[in-house]
């Protein structure tokens, strides 16, 4: 059974992406799409989901400081209403506080001198959003099997 997730980090600008292993298990980054109106973003992401055969969606959403919807994540609740008028997957959020400073941490790690560092980090945090998702459903899997 494919268990592959399309993990998105939605921004203004750019929507980046990362696609999970087909057990569901490993995030890696996709590709970026260039912003063009939530509807066009949404029906490329669709177009996308079904070329790969995801079997989900998981999009990252910002809470502020009282733990409340931001106003960037009301944007990605926004998106998530326009992928849900044209598909059926089904679409989770994540929590994406600090992806991309843990992209850039992630860059930095790996050796990338400064000046490339810039760069857009985009698929990047979309692959820590979506690694966030995966280890989260395993743990909580593993978890509820030994309740059971």
């Amino acid at each position: 059974m494919n268990n592959r997730i399309l993990g998105i980090d939605p921004g203004d600008k750019r929507i980046g992406l990362a696609i999970s292993d087909e057990t569901g298990t490993i995030a890696n980054p996709l590709s970026v799409l260039q912003h063009i109106s939530r509807a066009e973003n949404a029906r490329r992401i669709v177009g996308i989901v079904h070329d790969l055969d995801a079997a989900s969606i998981v999009i990252g959403r910002t809470l502020n400081e009282d733990g409340e919807v931001s106003f960037q994540g009301r944007k990605s609740e926004r998106l998530k209403q326009a992928i849900l008028d044209i598909t059926e997957i089904p679409v989770d959020f994540w929590n994406e506080d600090f992806s991309t400073n843990q992209a850039l941490e992630s860059r930095q790690r790996m050796g990338v001198k400064k000046k490339k560092r810039k760069g857009h980090l985009d698929e990047i945090a979309a692959t820590i959003i979506l690694q966030g998702y995966l280890d989260y459903k395993k743990a909580n899997q593993t978890e509820n099997k030994v309740e059971s």
